[in-house]
């Protein structure tokens, strides 16, 4: 069944599960001004024993490890938070959502410091399907976006923190109001570096291209999992600095993320790639991923965490 898009019913704020409507925060939040706040995207998706979430751990070491370079003091452990994770799903009776934890610097402070203020950590679940039109069999159009990566030791790319978002929204806007899909940034030194909110791929052959950290991308846990998918299947990468041109030269291209999941990219600045559809390196990629996050494939590299049958039994 197709899911809809939206709020759940409950929310995990702290170590209590609250109602979505209180879930609220004062308008003088530090985080609220000054965007002080880290986050993840997960996803759990409905298998044929229930519900699982694909690489848990990985995403909430992650969480703690992009608190640790904003300084957010987190008070909860990543097991601890992973038992939160659960039990979420498990209050909102679902199997196959979206997942977002998030940790802010709440209370009432003003000022950039913001030292003094509480730092409250949140497991939201939220119905939300594919993105980009990846669901349908299509795929996305895609420009490179007049505004770049932010340069090394302006802010830390390997967090994933709410302020370094404002970026990746004007690349975002940029491309939606060109006609596009998605934006691809370039790195300060114009080289590729990665999409509004995903990690690329280029195709050429058998060989996947990626842009390496340095050119100021997220460390993507998705696209850790597509290297070893790549390493399954025999396929050579190559992590390199990839000039803007090369883009246009490839045979296929891919982003992707949690959200974005695995996305082939058509075109770029209207250059079609390839014949215009999904190429065979990024099917069979965007297959298999798909095979073992639903269960139909053996999750050999231990991804995913399974919920109780209880939880979402009926799979919204």
């Amino acid at each position: 069944m197709a899911q809809k898009k939206g709020p759940t019913a409950k929310i995990w704020r702290d170590g209590a599960l609250i109602d979505w409507a209180d879930a609220n925060l004062h308008i003088m939040s530090h985080v609220v001004h000054y965007g002080s706040g880290v986050f993840e995207g997960m996803r759990s998706y409905a298998t044929p024993t229930g519900g699982a979430v694909f690489r848990l751990q990985d995403h909430m070491r992650r969480l703690h490890d992009s608190a640790k370079i904003y300084q957010l003091d987190m008070k909860w452990s990543v097991d601890e938070l992973c038992k939160a994770t659960i039990d979420t799903l498990v209050a909102n009776d679902l199997a196959q959502c979206y997942l977002r934890p998030l940790v802010v610097r709440t209370g009432e402070e003003m000022g950039i410091f913001g030292g003094n203020a509480p730092v409250e950590t949140f497991i939201i679940c939220w119905e939300w399907s594919e993105a980009l039109g990846h669901g349908k069999g299509g795929g996305a159009h895609t420009c490179v976006s007049t505004w770049r990566r932010a340069a090394p030791n302006t802010y830390p790319a390997m967090a994933k923190a709410s302020g370094n978002y404002l970026n990746a929204q004007l690349a975002k806007q940029e491309s939606k109001r060109n006609g596009y899909d998605e934006a691809i940034l370039l790195d300060i030194h114009g080289n590729v570096a990665e999409g509004s909110g995903q990690n690329l791929f280029l195709v050429k052959g058998n060989t996947l291209y990626t842009s390496p950290f340095a050119a100021g991308i997220l460390h993507g846990i998705t696209r850790d999992a597509i290297l070893t998918i790549a390493a399954d299947n025999s396929l050579a990468v190559k992590e390199m600095e990839i000039p803007r041109e090369m883009l246009y030269l490839v045979d296929e291209a891919f982003f992707c993320g949690t959200a974005a999941e695995v996305t082939p990219v058509l075109s770029v600045d209207r250059f079609t790639l390839g014949n215009g559809t999904a190429g065979p390196v990024t099917t069979k990629i965007r297959d298999q991923f798909f095979a073992i996050v639903s269960g139909r494939a053996p999750d050999t590299h231990g991804w995913l965490t399974a919920v109780p049958v209880a939880a979402g039994a009926a799979s919204r």
